[in-house]
């Protein structure tokens, strides 16, 4: 198999009946035994207000992580800017760097105006259904609609809990210029004043643009000559429009000379590809536990998943998501991860696993580890 580097995207899962500890826990157990298993670099996600989550502070997470490892690069997939000032996600993250020089990645992602797109897609007439297709092997299947997701009470809640009374998050763009320009070390207002972060300034930070669509993060990242992230495993349907919006936009710049795209999958990986689909039972209800805007629930076990209520509609609502996820053996799974690869043409791939025992997640990302570098 072509050493196309792999890594890890962690949410740091809340297994049921286990606790917040134990999956903080076991996140930085997982970070030592993939950098072990050659893993390229460990990212954390950002998730709030969810019981079966625990990554909700990633730069904390970073930083534990980095002081238990020793070369794998550490960084966020990504930091939600919407509710964020770039000072203190320079500072904070320029803070990481300095103490791990050479391993850091501060990963930006768009929020903060998901209402207004609510809302606008809630307005907007239903677009005629898309059919599934298949792509040189690769599974693109029909979009998903957030509209529910993103007008539920509790997105609003959450929406309310993260933003000041009032405030207003400013375009990514400009965040994302701010971020760059705080970095250099050549900030100023409008005014003329020059600002600069300390920690953060001239520190060997790489700065990426994680995207779900061929839109705004997409563009952007190519235009400004940084590396980016598409989503396979969370918008499945459109991680084709995003890499080639993304390299269509591309302009060399002084991080990079030409573009360099990482794709996401899910995975699920067992010594046979009936185990692993045992131990990706779960992951339905767990889907759908994110989408009804509840948020997600502590990861069941395949038994507790067998018992949950499930019908055809919650089958179709999470079809994208379950179809998509790469489930099997060692020689399964490459296998698919190379087609993804290969259809994508992609630079690197992070993987993610979820499963309810830590130590089967623990031999899913070791052995596919094994098979894709052997």
């Amino acid at each position: 198999m072509p050493s196309t580097p792999l890594s890890i995207l962690d949410l740091s899962p809340v297994p049921a009946g286990g606790t917040v500890t134990d999956a903080l826990r076991n996140t930085v157990d997982l970070a030592r035994r993939a950098e072990q298993s050659g893993y390229h670099r460990y990212w954390l996600a950002e998730h709030h207000l969810a019981a079966g989550v625990a990554s909700s502070a990633p730069a904390v997470l970073i930083g534990q992580v980095a002081a238990a490892t020793s070369a794998i690069r550490v960084g966020s997939g990504a930091v939600q800017v919407g509710h964020r000032t770039a000072l203190s996600v320079v500072e904070e993250f320029g803070t990481l760097a300095a103490l791990h020089p050479g391993r850091i990645d501060l990963g930006l992602g768009r929020s903060g105006q998901r209402r207004v797109e609510a809302a606008r897609e809630i307005a907007a007439p239903t677009p005629p259904p898309v059919q599934a297709r298949v792509v040189d092997g690769l599974l693109i299947p029909p979009p998903f609609s957030y509209a529910q997701v993103l007008a539920s009470p509790r997105f609003a809640l959450s929406s309310a809990l993260l933003h000041q009374p009032g405030a207003q998050p400013p375009p990514f763009a400009e965040q994302v210029a701010d971020v760059l320009a705080l970095l250099r070390g050549d900030y100023t207002d409008a005014d003329g004043l020059d600002a600069h972060a300390v920690p953060g300034e001239a520190t060997d930070l790489q700065l990426w643009l994680l995207g779900s669509s061929g839109g705004e993060s997409a563009h952007l990242a190519g235009a400004l000559g940084l590396p980016f992230a598409a989503n396979y495993h969370v918008s499945p349907w459109s991680v084709l429009d995003a890499v080639a919006a993304y390299r269509a936009a591309f302009r060399p710049s002084a991080a990079l000379a030409k573009p360099y795209v990482v794709v996401s999958a899910d995975v699920v990986v067992a010594d046979t590809d009936d185990e692993a689909r045992r131990l990706a039972t779960p992951y339905g209800p767990w889907v759908r536990s994110i989408r009804s805007g509840e948020g997600a629930i502590p990861f069941p076990t395949p038994e507790q998943a067998a018992q949950l209520p499930w019908t055809e509609d919650d089958r179709e609502f999470v079809a994208d998501r379950v179809d998509t996820q790469f489930v099997g053996s060692p020689g399964t799974v490459a296998e698919r991860l190379h087609t993804l690869r290969t259809v994508t043409a992609a630079d690197e791939l992070l993987v993610t696993t979820i499963t309810h025992r830590h130590a089967d997640r623990v031999s899913s990302y070791e052995l596919i580890a094994k098979e894709w570098n052997d």
